[in-house]
């Protein structure tokens, strides 16, 4: 059971967080294609019940790290959209003062320490994260996001052993969305349970169907409670859909209009808004209400990164070490 009651302001906040998610996604899909928003950039359209059922289970102080396709846990973690868009238009009111872009915002102040673009690159930072909690005696935890084409880095076996030894505050998430780029996991493993990874290092793990909110928010409860408890980490193998392709530049051609459309039918934002209206949390006043506000937001999203300035020459140098003028940085 979780220690996380999930009652009617659960389901509100959940279909709130998962409307803005989508709707800013493909508000970001449309201005890439205006080439408003350049290189790179991956939505999360589809998998929105993976954050969402997990900010409901976490606690203030716990921490979040992903992988590049990061919009939505910036969101979901209270980033401001419009700190996020501007960041996605490369300018100096980004969250990252422009510098990162659609794969790289941090959030200091929200505990989101960031998208990396190195495949698996985030894992043994999560477990850095983790192990710096544990160091100065909080209770936090960590959660580590990674792909279904990440968990075939060496990287993850030593974080996993390591995690494990240490007893380390931290949940490690697959988001197996089916597809590495555009490579199906049937191609890529002869185990295609991906959680099944954990049991080498003796790892508690499970799969969890990561298009249900409540059912990510369980696992996530558990997990996170095993790991405030100090009695270190589990693996999740959250079994998700991206309903777009793995970049706004791949077609997706790698896989049927039906299963597509399979996954459709289980989208989470709209297994909110059913359930809401089915249980009388609240009624259709209320859902386009927020429909609303949030388009609002978005739309005001995009009028702060239209009207934010570049940024200056002079912040190229700057964050790039801790400690100001270092002495081997020269024009």
């Amino acid at each position: 059971m979780s220690a996380v009651e999930i009652n009617k302001d659960t389901w509100l906040k959940w279909f709130e967080s998962m409307l803005l998610m989508r709707k800013f996604e493909e508000k970001t899909g449309q201005l890439y294609g205006q080439q408003k928003i350049r290189g790179f950039c991956h939505l999360y359209i589809g998998q929105e019940a993976v954050v969402a059922g997990a900010i409901s289970a976490m606690q203030k102080g716990d921490s979040m790290i992903t992988t590049y396709r990061d919009h939505a846990h910036a969101l979901a973690l209270g980033v401001s959209a419009d700190s996020i868009m501007a960041e996605m238009y490369g300018k100096a009111t980004g969250c990252s003062k422009g510098k990162g872009g659609s794969m790289h915002m941090f959030s200091k102040e929200h505990n989101f320490y960031g998208g990396h673009a190195i495949v698996g690159g985030q894992i043994p930072l999560g477990a850095g994260v983790a192990f710096a909690e544990k160091y100065k005696g909080t209770d936090n935890v960590n959660i580590c996001y990674m792909g279904d084409g990440a968990v075939r880095q060496g990287a993850l076996n030593e974080t996993f052993n390591m995690a494990m030894l240490w007893k380390l505050p931290v949940v490690f998430v697959c988001e197996n969305n089916g597809y590495a780029m555009g490579t199906s996991v049937q191609r890529t493993t002869n185990m295609t349970d991906i959680y099944k990874i954990g049991l080498g290092f003796d790892m508690p793990c499970a799969p969890v169907d990561g298009m249900d909110p409540v059912a990510v928010h369980n696992a996530m409860d558990e997990a996170i409670q095993r790991a405030r408890k100090g009695e270190g980490p589990t693996f999740l193998e959250m079994r998700t859909y991206r309903y777009r392709g793995h970049s706004m530049s791949d077609p997706a051609k790698y896989r049927t209009k039906e299963e597509l459309e399979d996954y459709k039918a289980k989208d989470p934002v709209e297994l909110a808004r059913e359930t809401i209206l089915k249980e009388k949390y609240a009624d259709q006043a209320w859902i386009e209400e927020v429909e609303a506000k949030v388009k609002a937001t978005v739309d005001q999203a995009v009028k702060f990164a239209e009207e934010s300035p570049w940024p200056d020459a002079s912040e190229l140098y700057k964050d790039v070490y801790v400690t100001e003028n270092y002495p081997y940085v020269m024009d």
